[in-house]
């Protein structure tokens, strides 16, 4: 009995991660922009639908999905702006989108959800894709990320080589955004766990001005200040907070940590040197002076103020802990 072509079908979604590798069973493809887009051609009809199953109103790629020499197929893309940015528009009057499409999940009456990627990439490259549609490439090089990086994309998508088509948040599609990098000071550190020597992560933050009051900014009154406790407007004093900002558990090797745990162990004070922490780790953990400044990359700040993967670049020797001050994160 035939395959019925199917209503709907799940997208599968990549997988968020702050690992770095090329590996000979992974492509890598470029993290697009746009609004996630599954195109449905069964016959004379075409249906375009959102990853959460609403229809979408795009005439000139609806034309183009009608005009592939298939019967029945099902793709699978991404509808951006010629000019590169994602479309708010309900429809594409202006005749400026573009629908990238990369990959194919149905062809003439045949499920290939099934099939390995480059099996489906293959059946995929048979099809004539013409403007507005087109064929998402892949990355040649050592390291794509900081190609997307260089490129200003957002980043990049890693892709098993091997993998079927899964109808769910997937480990072999992997999504590695470009990273932002940040100076940060560290104010405490936890103990190892397991085999891990000298520490287990640092407990970082950085110094922001104290949200200003009727009696500490009065800028117009130095004595006032000074009698405030307060630094002068934009100084770097004592009276700014120190805000934590997360923990960094990666990007360290063996000698690294045990020659931090040793200069940690000598700036070691009794209680937290931040003054506003929320979520901060209070089992296993020592406090430090707050003078040992770090670069660390991260993937964005969360909407609590937090690191999003951070990861540990090095250590700043050139850098006062003092003239790490962020407004807000």
């Amino acid at each position: 009995m035939p395959t019925l072509f199917p209503e709907w079908v799940v997208p599968m979604a990549a997988t968020l991660t702050d690992k770095r590798f090329v590996a000979p069973g992974w492509i890598f493809e470029r993290k697009l922009d746009g609004i996630r887009l599954l195109a449905f051609k069964n016959a004379d009809e075409v249906q375009l639908f959102s990853r959460n199953r609403l229809l979408q109103d795009y005439p000139t790629i609806a034309r183009a999905i009608a005009d592939l020499p298939a019967h029945d197929v099902i793709l699978d893309g991404e509808v951006i702006g010629a000019w590169g940015r994602p479309t708010t528009r309900a429809a594409d009057r202006s005749r400026r989108l573009a629908y990238h499409v990369f990959d194919i999940l149905w062809l003439d009456g045949r499920d290939v959800t099934a099939l390995p990627l480059d099996q489906r990439r293959a059946l995929l490259a048979q099809l004539p894709l013409c403007p507005p549609l087109h064929r998402v490439s892949t990355i040649d090089d050592p390291e794509p990320w900081e190609h997307a990086c260089r490129e200003g994309w957002e980043g990049v998508i890693a892709k098993r080589r091997d993998a079927p088509y899964e109808h769910r948040r997937s480990p072999h599609w992997l999504k590695m955004k470009c990273e932002a990098s940040q100076e940060l000071v560290v104010g405490g550190f936890t103990d190892p766990q397991g085999a891990r020597v000298g520490l287990g992560a640092l407990l970082v933050g950085y110094f922001a001005p104290r949200q200003s009051s009727s009696l500490d900014f009065a800028r117009d009154d130095p004595e006032l200040a000074e009698r405030s406790g307060r630094p002068e407007h934009e100084s770097k004093g004592e009276g700014d907070d120190f805000v934590f900002a997360g923990k960094v558990g990666t990007g360290f090797n063996t000698k690294l940590l045990l020659d931090l745990r040793a200069t940690l162990d000598r700036l070691e004070i009794a209680q937290p040197p931040f003054t506003k922490a929320v979520g901060l780790p209070r089992i296993r953990t020592h406090w430090v002076r707050p003078e040992i400044v770090v670069q660390v990359s991260f993937l964005e700040w969360t909407p609590y103020g937090k690191l999003r993967h951070p990861r540990l670049l090095g250590v700043r020797t050139d850098k006062s802990a003092r003239e790490v001050i962020r407004e807000r994160p």
